[in-house]
Formats: C-alpha cells, structure tokens, sequence
C-alpha cells in the first residue's frame, strides 16, 4: 500500500500526475459502480492497461486499427493456447510470429491506456489504490515481455492530455451525457465466474464509442452458465486479502475478530453526511502500518468522513490542498514514527508549511518524551496507538478500543463549520494587506460573511438611505459567488435597526422585527428561516459608510465566527483609514 482516496474529492487527473510527478512505479487500481481499471506505472510512466470493459482488449483493437486481420487474430490466439508451458502473451506472440509491426503494437497499447484514461474520467465517485508492490505481468497489463527487450514508457503527459482531448471533444458532440457520469450499482457475478482478481465488471461502453470501437465483438466467447444465480462472497476476504501476513504472529481467533468488525464496518456511509455542521472532514493517514492505514481507513469511511491515506510524505501536501480547495476541513493523522526525530521533522514541517492545519499524532503510551515534543511542536493532540510489540495477544482489544475512541474525539472535538471559517479568516486577512480600495475590501467582507451567513448583502449609505450593492446566496446558489441582485432602498429617516447601526456603528444580531426588514428588504429577497439577523457596519474615518446584511437558516453564528468577523472588520476599517490618509497626503503635498 502506498496512497489511497476516494475519486470525489481527489480527481484521477490528479492522482495520475502525481504520480508521474513522483516517478511512481505500481499499479493504479480503480474502483467505481462501472467496474475496475488498470493503469500500470513504471517510474511515473504508463507501461499498460486494463480497460474496465472486457470488450476493449489490445487484439480487438488491432484489429479495429488495420494492423491486423481477424484471421491473424485468430491464429494468433491459436498458437498462444498451444504453447503450454512456452506461453507468451498476446502481443508478444504477433510480434515474434511477424504478424504485426512493432510500431503498430505500440500505438495499439497508447489507444487502450487513453481509453482505460477516459472511461475512468467519468466516473465521479469510486475509490483509487496505487499498490506500489505489483506490477502486474499479463495479458491485460504488460505486453512487451522483457525478452523482446522492449519496455513501453508511454510520457504519461502527452498521453493524458490526448485523453482530456477525446473526452472534452466527446463532451462537446454529445457522446458523454452528465447523467453517465452517475456511478451505477455493480452487476451480480455468476457463480461460474473466475476468481474475483480476475473478474471485471462489465461498464457501459462509453470509452469504445468515442473511439470508434463500439462494434468490437469479445476476444473470448463468453460460455453461458446453466445456473445463473447471486455470488455469494466472504465479507471479511477483501480483509483477509489485505492484513493476513501482517496478522500472521497474532492468534487465529483474534484476527477473526478482527475481521468480523472490519466487515460489519465496511458498507460506508454516504460520503460527507457526518453528524457535524458544515462541510466533511477529510482524514489524511500517513502511515507505514498495513495494519493501522486500512482499519483506520475503514472505520472512517463508515463514519462518512472523506480518507486518504499514503506512506509516502511526497502525496501529503497534494493531497492538504485538494481538500482545503474543495473545502473540506483536514485532518491529518501522523502514525508513530520509524524514527522518532524524523516524526518530529515531519510534524514541523506540514505546521511550518500549512499553520491552520490540524495534526493529531499517534504514538505508544511508553513514548512519554516524544509525546512531549509532539504536542510542543504543534499537534492539536496525540492518541494512544495500541503496542502490537509488547502485547501481540491483547493487541485486537487495543486496536479496536483504539478505533472507536479515535471516531469518538474525531466527531466530538472538531467543529467542522468553524475549522472552515477560522481558514477563511486566516487567507482574508493576508489578502487585506495587498487591497487598497474601499470596492475591494468591501467585497473580501462580503465574501467572508458569505462564509458564515447562508446570504449576505452589502448595503452603501447614501443620501437616500442604504442601497443595496452586491449579494451571496440571494437569487442564485450561495457557491455561485458574488451577485448583483435587483436594487432595494431602505429609509434612514425613522428609527429601525438600520439606522441605529448607521449612526452608533455598532453590530445588530437580533430578530428581524421591524416593518422595514418586511417591507423593504424581503419583499425583495424573501425572508429568512429563522431569527437572527446580521447587521454589521464597515467604518471608514470614524463614519459608516457601509452595512452587511446577513442572515441564517436552522442554527445562528457561533460565537467564535462573530468574534472573528467583528476582528476581520476593524482590520479592513484600518485599511481603508490608511488609504484615506495616504491619498490625503499626497494631495496636499506640494508640487515640483
């Protein structure tokens, strides 16, 4: 295991150029509703594929090319069953047959990994796993063998442009809908099927229309079973697969505890629908424990938060930024270090280079110093991770005690509402100093309430009274951004709230109880949900020349939110004062 995630939330495009990027060597194994795909890495370049569509084979697609005939086909699948124990694959035994030119092999391989590439690009949801320890030799994967002495180093960069090529032309004429994109529900496997490692799901044949491969009839004729019924499958194997050598020293009877709880933990919840407000959060496991990353993974997944988990500190910044632009709220999970001094580097680093980030480390309880150190150097906390060493025996008990613990303080102590607007607060504030106009500092405040108000409005003091400027969540989705809704007018010449924040410059945060919030303001916008409702004046010079006008639905600002627009808002107001004195002063200097 190297690096896993789900699709959602860190793109194959992504994932795929990371991995160019890290001269990666592994296979990439893609999993979604359609089925799974193959993209074989050797030093970050594509060495193979394999399509999710079983129709889509590198023979079928010579012969589609020209390169070769059916017959030739034919006769080539011939020879490779009769050579017994001489066996080579497919493509290895055309070229030595001289049946089809090098080149043309060549181009037949680039054409299956740019299909396999865009057939995996619609899948919005799914999961990914690089398993850097196999690199698959067959006749789906690696079809020059080495003693042709030829390896295929396909530059991954062009290769994947050429697939955003076909897939953004497929979009443009039609050929992808947004509605395929819409994972569908695996297809029940018979009974007569081949071991699950060998079996791929049949996905709708997306990739070989766009590439004019729709009509390739199966390399192999399919035997239809006389029964056909639904495979029953272990739910605890895809465990087994995966920790059996690293449970090897524990007892036999503990592992199947371990099994049976991973299993009853494995059906996910639906992705991002945690028990906090606001946006999910995405945990990011870096860790060298098998063991630990998958039990870990699990869980978290089942409790609906978004996991990635990786060994290698190469994938951690990539993958921070990827959920802080998506706007999850990050967790990173440190497991206990090989090294300890090279733990303490690492946890230094990612606070140096990300300070709003939030660490939790890991670490035996016989780790005092290093527990020490670690909470010195910035980790919110650190966990007691159970001591396979000293107890093999109790170590199930401890690793599942350890699980459920870690869910708990993960759900109880992160407020993912206000981990979001603490980072918001944070990039507004540095973007403060570089902003000199009164139209630009009152947008990044509009902006910043947007963050905590489902609408905000900004409101300009005129002679008239306010007059509404630009709006968030008002007549279009609040992610949409800033909007320019119809023109509203609200009076200053009677006492109302408005007026009383004008002239006192102090914030309204009270119910919307008088006659001009219903009678100018929401006739126009709609009320809100519920009580209360934001008014917050932006002074330039002591005066009030603006208003944000913010409200809610089922639950108000925390406290905490309030405090830190009330803070972003006197350091605009230091802003915008500055700028007045500058331009003051370079109007009355005197001219040469």
């Amino acid at each position: 295991m190297s690096f896993i995630g789900d699709l959602e939330h860190l793109p194959i495009v992504d994932v795929i150029q990371l991995l160019h990027t890290a001269r990666k060597s592994g296979t990439l194994i893609v999993r979604s509703g359609k089925g799974e795909a193959q993209l074989v890495f050797c030093e970050g370049f594509i060495v193979s594929a394999n399509h999710a569509n079983n129709s889509v084979r590198i023979g079928n697609i010579l012969v589609k090319m020209g390169a070769i005939g059916q017959e030739t086909l034919d006769r080539a699948l011939t020879d490779q069953r009769n050579a017994g124990e001489s066996r080579q694959t497919l493509i290895a035994t055309l070229i030595e047959g001289g049946m089809v030119e090098p080149d043309a092999a060549y181009k037949g391989l680039e054409t299956l990994i740019e299909m396999t590439i865009v057939e995996v690009l619609t899948w919005s949801t799914g999961t990914f796993e690089l398993d850097v320890d196999n690199l698959i030799i067959s006749d789906e994967y690696r079809y020059f063998p080495e003693k042709l002495q030829k390896d295929i180093y396909l530059n991954t960069q062009s290769v994947l442009m050429d697939a955003l090529r076909i897939y953004d032309e497929s979009m443009r004429d039609g050929n992808i809908a947004e509605a395929t994109f819409a994972d569908e529900p695996p297809v029940d496997v018979p009974v007569s099927a081949p071991p699950p490692a060998a079996q791929k799901v049949a996905a709708p044949e997306i990739s070989a229309d766009i590439l004019g491969l729709a009509d390739i009839d199966e390399l192999v004729p399919k035997v239809q079973p006389v029964f056909i019924g639904v495979r029953e499958e272990d739910p605890t194997e895809p465990h087994r697969q995966k920790l059996r050598k690293e449970l090897a020293d524990i007892p036999a009877v503990e592992q199947e505890r371990l099994y049976s709880f991973l299993a009853a933990v494995s059906a996910p919840a639906d992705i991002g629908q945690t028990p906090q407000n606001g946006p999910p959060l995405a945990v990011i496991i870096f860790s060298h424990s098998e063991i630990m990353s998958h039990a870990l993974t699990t869980v978290c997944k089942h409790e609906g938060m978004f996991v990635f988990a990786t060994d290698d500190e190469q994938n951690l910044d990539m993958i921070i930024d990827q959920s802080i632009t998506r706007k999850l709220v990050p967790i990173l999970i440190l497991d206990q270090p090989q090294q300890q001094a090279e733990g303490i580097a690492l946890l230094q680093q990612k606070r140096s280079v990300c300070p709003e980030l939030t660490i939790l480390q890991l670490a035996t309880a016989n780790q005092y110093l290093f527990t020490l150190q670690a909470l010195r150097e910035g980790a919110r906390a650190v966990l007691p991770r159970p001591d396979r060493q000293g107890s093999p025996e109790t170590f199930v008990d401890e690793l599942l005690l350890f699980l459920g613990a870690t869910c708990r303080y993960l759900h109880n102590s992160f407020d993912s509402e206000n981990s979001l607007v603490i980072r918001e607060y944070v990039q507004s504030s540095s973007a403060l100093s570089r902003l000199s106009e009164p139209a630009e500092i009152a947008m990044l405040l509009l902006q910043f309430a947007g963050a905590i108000c489902d609408r905000a409005l900004t409101l300009v003091v005129g002679r008239d009274g306010l007059i509404s400027e630009r709006g968030i969540g008002i007549g279009q989705p609040r992610n949409a951004g800033p909007s320019l809704p119809d023109k509203i007018t609200i009076p200053l010449d009677r006492q109302s709230p408005f007026r009383d924040a004008v002239e006192r410059g102090a914030r309204y945060f009270d119910k919307a109880d008088s006659p001009l919030f219903q009678d100018c303001l929401f006739a126009s916008i709609g009320a809100p949900v519920a009580d209360p409702v934001l008014l917050l004046p932006i002074k330039r010079m002591g005066r009030v020349i603006a208003l944000i006008y913010g409200d809610f639905r089922l639950s108000a600002a925390t406290p905490l939110q309030l405090e830190l627009l009330d803070t972003l808002t006197r350091q605009a107001e230091l802003v915008l004062d500055t700028t007045f004195y500058k331009s003051r002063l370079k109007r009355s200097a005197p001219t040469a």
